[in-house]
């Protein structure tokens, strides 16, 4: 099997540096409540690490399917006290995950401090892959790391976006993925037989413990 060279956190110096982490906290919640942590405490120890190492960590997530709009319901804010929780250590919450709120939450963060971003589908623009949302994004970062384990194979503005804007790292769950340079855009080569990703939306993605991942179909929905 041929070597596959992809930068983790390992090898960037995240110190002093706003690093954005693209996860999936998109758990199973009821009356406002999580019912299953799992995801969250997956995420844990990219976030963790990087925060120890002086980054100060932005966490990008979706959740649900809102369709663009701003639905209550579907707000990442009760993961604040969760995602805490995991980290052990307090995390900050912004209202939008662009513009002001978003700037201003990560304008006064420290070395080592952790903020939670708004749902990202709260904009449409987000699964259209939309260069200006891009753009809105990569301003509140110097680095952008993928953990997202089950929603790395979307062309959305948070993965294929900004893994093709800022310079980008493949986070610890990178480790139970065979083909880990999905994760970092389409200029990476992955695979078996070096198979070069391809700018489609639906990249297939293969993993250990997660065969439902396995392949993304052109007419299916994964989640």
């Amino acid at each position: 099997m041929p070597k596959v060279s992809f930068k983790t956190i390992d090898s960037v110096d995240v110190s002093g540096k706003r690093v954005l982490v693209r996860v999936d906290l998109n758990v199973p919640m009821k009356n406002g409540q999580v019912t299953d942590a799992t995801r969250i405490e997956r995420a844990a120890p990219t976030l963790t690490e990087l925060a120890a190492k002086g980054a100060k960590v932005i966490v990008l997530s979706h959740f649900g399917r809102p369709d663009g709009k701003r639905v209550p319901e579907m707000s990442l804010k009760p993961l604040v006290e969760p995602l805490s929780e995991a980290l052990g250590k307090p995390v900050a919450f912004a209202e939008d995950c662009i513009g002001p709120l978003a700037e201003d939450a990560v304008r006064v963060l420290k070395p080592g401090d952790v903020l939670l971003l708004e749902n990202l589908r709260f904009h449409k623009e987000e699964e259209q892959n939309d260069a200006a949302f891009i753009d809105k994004l990569s301003v509140l970062g110097d680095v952008y790391v993928n953990d997202a384990f089950s929603a790395a194979h979307r062309a959305h503005a948070s993965t294929e976006g900004l893994a093709n804007r800022l310079p980008a790292a493949a986070g610890r769950l990178a480790r139970e993925v065979r083909r880990p340079n999905a994760f970092l855009g389409r200029r990476s080569v992955i695979g078996r037989s070096s198979t070069r990703v391809s700018n489609s939306p639906r990249k297939q993605i293969w993993t250990r413990d997660m065969p439902c991942l396995q392949e993304a179909k052109p007419n299916g929905k994964s989640p």
